[in-house]
């Protein structure tokens, strides 16, 4: 992968929360009790995850977000601070506390339950009152913990100012045909799509967008169509490895590698080496790369 010298600016719109993760030997099922192993928290939200990721890839990022005024609030910008995150327009929410995820992991996988709070009062006066910075970016990257409302609203904007926007569509949802088009890329889970996209065929969903819909299974493996013919690729973890945030761990190594003038392919490659650095830690951020962890 060719790296510029520029410094690229991107604005990443999207939810901050603390990830509350229970270390379990199965998922309980209903009316079923397990004993956890462990109790850990982290720093988490797909939005933050996505700016401490490309800020750690060489972006200058801004963070368009809401935490709660609590002490969970105060560690999220504390820590986006340090990761070199421009935070002016995260918003103290008066009104709710900052967003919380709770991770049950085991063997079988994760279940989580979100709890947005904060992250669901991100509203489009949020968006317009940071327009400067949306002005300035040269890439705009956005998730769906956030209202539907928002996001559609921050596409507008983004088509009217001629930006380029992604939108690693997670946790699904149903996307409108306008988000659908104006879209620069769009990533999202396999088992999602026809929730995303509504009924269809795999293939025939992803055949549909050309170089645009890039779809990611568990094992860090991404597929797309280039117009031609389907591509795969595919860079294991190990079996040690844990699964929590490599979706926005791609979406961001994807985008800067985009950014750097990259073909569509070489950016898949670099999305999922990033994501396979990021499987290292438990957590969503601990394990996220730095830009010099590839220039050896």
């Amino acid at each position: 992968m060719k790296l510029s010298n520029i410094k690229p600016n991107i604005v990443v719109v999207g939810s901050s929360s603390i990830d509350l993760v229970l270390k379990t030997s199965k998922i309980p099922t209903a009316n079923n009790t397990v004993l956890a192993e462990s109790l850990q928290s982290f720093l988490g939200g797909k939005g933050a995850n996505q700016a401490i990721a490309t800020s750690r890839l060489g972006a200058q990022t801004y963070f368009i977000s809401r935490v709660g005024m609590d002490p969970f609030g105060q560690q999220v910008l504390r820590n986006l601070n340090d990761e070199a995150v421009n935070v002016a327009n995260v918003v103290e929410d008066e009104d709710e506390d900052t967003g919380t995820a709770y991770v049950t992991a085991s063997e079988e996988g994760n279940a989580i339950t979100v709890v947005p709070a904060a992250n669901y009062n991100l509203s489009p006066t949020d968006i317009s009152e940071a327009e400067k910075y949306l002005v300035a970016a040269d890439l705009i990257l956005t998730q769906l913990e956030i209202p539907i409302q928002t996001v559609e609203f921050l596409f507008k904007k983004a088509e009217t100012l001629n930006k380029k926007i992604g939108i690693y569509a997670a946790p699904a949802s149903r996307l409108s045909d306008e988000i659908i088009q104006y879209a620069s890329f769009i990533v999202a889970k396999s088992t999602d799509l026809e929730i995303i996209f509504g009924e269809g065929n795999r293939e025939d969903i992803i055949k549909h967008l050309p170089n645009k819909l890039f779809v990611r299974d568990g094992a860090n493996s991404t597929s797309y169509f280039d117009g031609k013919e389907m591509k795969y690729f595919r860079k294991n973890p190990s079996t040690e490895a844990h699964n929590m945030g490599l979706g926005d761990a791609f979406t961001s190594g994807f985008s800067i590698a985009l950014l750097h003038g990259n073909s569509i392919e070489d950016c898949v490659k670099f999305g999922n080496d990033v994501a396979l650095k990021a499987a290292d830690y438990r957590g969503s951020q601990k394990g996220l790369p730095y830009l010099e962890d590839f220039q050896n």
